[in-house]
């Protein structure tokens, strides 16, 4: 695995490390106070304007990864090393240990962490031992007789004979974790090189917190809105389902919902309500409890499902406004009756066909006075697949609408042959293929929703 290439930093060269052996100059030539004053300001003007810079693209990142490789690329070049390794250990629930190499495949990862912990000037560094706390240098581990012997093992298999250790911590955060740089040849940063990676390494350290702190934040987020949700999906005769939810880092108000209904008969909904957050979360919470009510008692008649349920929103939260879809389906008979109020229509794949149902226009629920739409009905063949989902599923992929529409519809179009007769397999395929760069993108303030129902 190749190395990146590190930027060039004012009076060091990330290409080469610092030696401990420096050659004497041949002839010294005594120079004036006054140029020696300038070329010393020089220095630190030179020195705090590449402290500035690496901080600010630190402070740009917006993800714990994220902030994690820049700390490492930023402390290479500052010490002038060309590889290296990470470990965040946090304390609290909720982020898991993580381990990250610059310059080091898997492979390398893997034996570096077969070396006992404190055999390692990383390993002392995490373990806080006293006199770690202004970092470690190695500066010749080779010509180290007290060398662990499984370290020199390690350090000569990978090709590296010095390293310099950081522990990652500051007073209001605490510690964190800690890094390590390592050297091709015998040598050690200089005085001022880590005098400037500890400045970097503690501001390095506060923004972590906020960023882990956030990540706890997300997740809890995540942990709400999958609590309000269904927890499993019922089995009725005929059908099999399957459901896909990715929450923004906020939290929204997408839901969906599946219950059986007597007869075996079956209800589907999905839903979408306005804003984010916990507010947001909290009334998608209440309309889903209270149109599965609703739908107990005259699920047969979609139509009066949702006007009891605008009623509702109206007199009890008339500040909201939601989208909503509700079908009520007879699998037996391959019957499925759907009224939606300004919900994006239903897409129905099969071997023959891959098409939008048609739906008449209606106004989301908490718009007008009175909300009331005529019903649709619609019979899905034999190994047909009906897919309902929210728009966030459209407004993440970042396109106009139409757009958007049509990715949907070769999306649906191209799921393979083999996993059409499996729900899951089809709203997996749909989600790759409609957000290619990753199913829990974190700068997305949209939810997204897909309920998939393939009927026998």
């Amino acid at each position: 695995m190749s190395a990146p290439h590190l930027p060039k930093v004012a009076g060091i060269d990330p290409e080469v490390p610092v030696s401990t052996h420096t050659a004497a100059p041949l002839r010294e030539v005594p120079a004036a106070p006054g140029a020696f004053i300038q070329d010393r300001l020089a220095g630190w003007v030179s020195d705090l304007t590449t402290l500035h810079e690496l901080t600010e693209r630190l402070a740009g990142t917006a993800t714990l990864d994220a902030a994690l490789n820049e700390l490492l690329h930023a402390g290479a070049a500052l010490v002038g090393a060309r590889r290296g390794l990470l470990v965040l250990e946090p304390a609290g629930p909720g982020t898991p240990s993580t381990t990250l190499g610059l310059g080091l495949s898997h492979a390398d990862l893997g034996h570096l962490e077969t070396v006992e912990r404190g055999a390692t000037a990383l390993g002392r560094v995490l373990d806080g031992v006293p006199g770690t706390a202004d970092g470690i240098a190695g500066p010749d581990l080779l010509g180290d007789k007290d060398l662990d012997p499984r370290h020199r093992e390690v350090a000569t298999r990978l090709g590296y004979a010095a390293s310099y250790a950081l522990p990652l911590a500051s007073e209001a955060a605490g510690r964190l974790g800690g890094a390590a740089w390592l050297y091709d040849e015998p040598g050690e940063p200089s005085e001022k090189q880590r005098h400037l990676v500890g400045l970097y390494a503690r501001y390095a350290t506060e923004h972590l917190a906020r960023l882990i702190e956030l990540e706890r934040a997300r997740a809890d987020v995540a942990t709400v809105a999958e609590e309000l949700l269904p927890s499993r999906l019922p089995r009725i005769p005929g059908v099999q389902l399957a459901a896909r939810h990715r929450t923004g880092p906020r939290g929204g108000g997408d839901w969906y919902d599946a219950l059986p209904l007597p007869e075996h008969t079956l209800g589907l909904a999905v839903g979408s309500v306005g804003g984010s957050g916990p507010s947001a979360m909290a009334a998608m919470g209440r309309l889903r409890a209270s149109l599965r009510a609703y739908a107990v008692m005259e699920g047969e008649d979609p139509v009066a499902v949702l006007s009891d349920l605008e009623l509702l929103l109206r007199l009890t939260e008339p500040a909201r406004t939601a989208t909503a879809l509700f079908a009520y389906c007879e699998p037996a008979a391959r019957k499925v009756v759907l009224a939606g109020a300004g919900h994006t229509p239903p897409l129905v794949l099969g071997e023959r066909r891959c098409e939008f149902v048609e739906t008449t226009l209606s106004a989301p629920l908490g718009m007008l006075a009175c909300w009331e739409a005529p019903s649709v009905e619609f019979s899905p063949a034999p190994g047909e697949t009906v897919l309902l989902y929210t728009d966030g599923l459209l407004r993440r992929t970042g396109d106009p609408m139409d757009r958007a529409f049509a990715r949907l519809h070769s999306a649906a179009a191209s799921v393979p042959k083999a996993g059409r007769h499996d729900p899951a397999a089809v709203a997996d395929h749909v989600l790759r293929t409609m957000l290619p760069d990753g199913l829990d993108r974190t700068d997305s303030a949209e939810d997204v929703v897909i309920l998939a129902a393939h009927f026998d």
